[in-house]
């Protein structure tokens, strides 16, 4: 169930743009859908969610695979096996396309024509490449710097919902 837990709150945080879409009402001066997509070609927004998506992933595994060796030293190698495959098989799923329409009205009500003409030009300069080629590997570097922290405060959360749960004596 902490697998799930950890599973869901790490989805979240990848997804956080990605909300529920709503009506966006469109002045003529508005950022089209089309400016968006563009924006999110010339930045390869696919491609880096599905590879940050792989590498959270597999952080993630590795991380609760230590975990369940750690709380249930009896886990054998198909248990872990299978909870990869479920892995795997999330990632291959994982529906990218439909996150990206969701985000173009947020881009929409948050950024003018100009502004996605001006990312446009940032992201097709080769600073801007640069950027996009490197935050893959920042974000892996940061989620490993920052995983220790989160799973402490996960953990004593839990403990505190744990001692509050138990009855008084």
């Amino acid at each position: 169930m902490r697998w799930k837990s950890m599973l869901c709150a790490c989805l979240l945080a990848v997804t956080m743009c990605a909300g529920a879409q709503t009506a966006v009402p469109v002045a003529p001066e508005a950022v089209s859908k089309e400016d968006v997509k563009k924006l999110f070609d010339v930045m390869a927004s696919r491609e880096q969610m599905a590879q940050m998506m792989q590498q959270l992933f597999t952080q993630m595994r590795t991380m609760n695979r230590e975990q369940l060796k750690k709380k249930h030293p009896e886990v054998s190698d198909a248990e872990l096996a299978r909870r990869d495959r479920e892995s795997e098989d999330l990632i291959k799923n994982f529906p990218m396309d439909e996150m990206l329409n969701d985000m173009i009205p947020i881009y929409q009500r948050h950024f003018t024509k100009s502004d996605i003409a001006a990312l446009i030009a940032f992201y097709s300069s080769p600073a801007g490449q640069k950027f996009l080629h490197e935050t893959p590997a920042v974000t892996a570097e940061t989620m490993r710097a920052v995983y220790p922290r989160i799973e402490a405060a996960v953990d004593a959360a839990i403990k505190r919902a744990e001692n509050a749960d138990t009855p008084q004596k």
